[in-house]
């Protein structure tokens, strides 16, 4: 058997795209807002406590049935939106 190594890039591609399996969307669930593995954790809401200052701990702590890799889904699914959407902001 040989195993292939493509890299540490193609590792990252792969370690993202896992995470990102953790971030469902369901109509039937909050509204259709996406949640961590179709529990009723908005991502939005995961964000919010982070922007908030709050630490992954505080929340791993806060809420047990959660875990890291979760929080992290929720940021890399935050950092893909971004890259996606075009970004219009009025200036005044």
């Amino acid at each position: 058997m040989v195993l292939l190594d493509w890299g540490p890039r193609t590792r990252l591609c792969f370690r993202m795209a896992s995470l990102l399996a953790r971030i469902t969307i369901d109509p039937n669930v909050c509204h259709g807002k996406p949640v961590i593995r179709g529990l009723r954790y908005p991502v939005e809401s995961m964000l919010e406590y982070l922007a908030g200052g709050d630490t992954i701990d505080d929340l791993l702590a806060e809420f047990p049935d959660l875990d890291r890799d979760d929080l992290l889904a929720c940021l890399e699914f935050a950092t893909r939106s971004l890259q996606v959407r075009s970004q219009h902001l009025a200036l005044t």
